[in-house]
């Protein structure tokens, strides 16, 4: 008899404040979505650093015809020059692989790598690429002991470090993730603000059966639950719908955005599964809470 009372008196605040409720719905949506989509992002970003830290290298592009370092003369490095930096490349501590790309291997490479953006490999062609060795560290903090021991050495055109061009992209992540978390909280600032007015106007009209139920001695936590489990069901449908914009963004920006720039690892399912989960979490609890401390200044109970 008890649970059929709260269950009715859950309904009958959901219909009398229908709008409100609604309103409520779409501003949790909203707010999980985009502080879910933070965290989608959080662990991208993640999971890219981790992937990618030890397999980060320095690019040693040889001198060619079409360099535009003047010290290379527009003149491809000789194979003297070439045996050289190899060789002290190898002595150096802080290396732990040596390769040589070839012109025609790197262009086969960038092809590959970029199969998916058909413009720039038709604006690329054949020795736009130099000849290059590409170095593996130990540590990929002691890049610049790398670099500064080749820049400026003949046969040596520039010297690219990827950990900087990662660093951009990382940056760009991250302020995506902020930017989104940003607001998120201000939507959530929003939905507590509408938690209590609904809470409030709900109980407003059902003044009299708050009253006549102290009056025959129910417990406070039997009078405040209908409330509070009519703001956790407002959050829950919230919720599941923020859920539907979730997978939304996993699908066509985090996918997207892995598949377009070559950056990132793959985000896996699970990792999208349990950010829902909690996003649907923390909206049921938001909403719950915000209702029951809004009883507790409005009915003082």
């Amino acid at each position: 008899m008890r649970v059929q009372f709260v269950l009715q008196e859950i309904w009958i605040g959901l219909r009398r404040n229908l709008t409100m409720s609604i309103s409520l719905v779409i501003t949790v949506a909203i707010a999980m979505a985009l502080f879910g989509t933070g965290l989608l992002i959080n662990k991208q970003v993640s999971n890219s650093t981790s992937y990618w830290y030890d397999k980060i290298e320095v690019s040693i592009f040889l001198c060619s015809k079409t360099s535009s370092n003047t010290s290379c003369s527009k003149a491809d490095a000789t194979a003297e020059q070439k045996n050289s930096i190899k060789a002290d490349l190898e002595k150096l501590p802080q290396v732990s692989k040596v390769e040589y790309e070839s012109k025609e291997a790197a262009f086969a490479r960038f092809k590959d790598q970029f199969s998916s953006t058909p413009g720039m490999v038709q604006s690329t062609k054949a020795g736009d690429i130099p000849d290059s060795y590409r170095v593996r560290l130990k540590n990929p903090e002691e890049y610049k002991a790398v670099s500064n021991a080749m820049l400026g050495r003949p046969g040596v055109d520039q010297v690219v470090n990827e950990q900087e061009i990662l660093k951009k992209f990382f940056r760009i992540l991250n302020g995506l993730k902020w930017a989104a978390l940003l607001i998120a909280g201000i939507q959530v600032i929003a939905a507590v603000l509408i938690v209590g007015n609904t809470i409030r106007l709900s109980a407003f009209n059902r003044r009299r059966e708050t009253g006549i139920m102290r009056l025959v001695g129910s417990s406070n936590m039997y009078i405040q639950l209908p409330f509070i489990l009519e703001g956790a069901i407002a959050g829950l449908v919230g919720g599941m719908f923020a859920a539907i914009l979730l997978v939304g963004s996993k699908i066509f920006l985090i996918d997207r955005l892995q598949g377009s720039l070559q950056f990132a690892s793959q985000l896996s399912w699970g990792s999208v599964v349990g950010i829902i989960i909690f996003s649907v979490c923390v909206g049921v609890l938001l909403c719950a809470l915000a209702s029951f401390l809004t009883l507790r200044r409005y009915l003082k109970i």
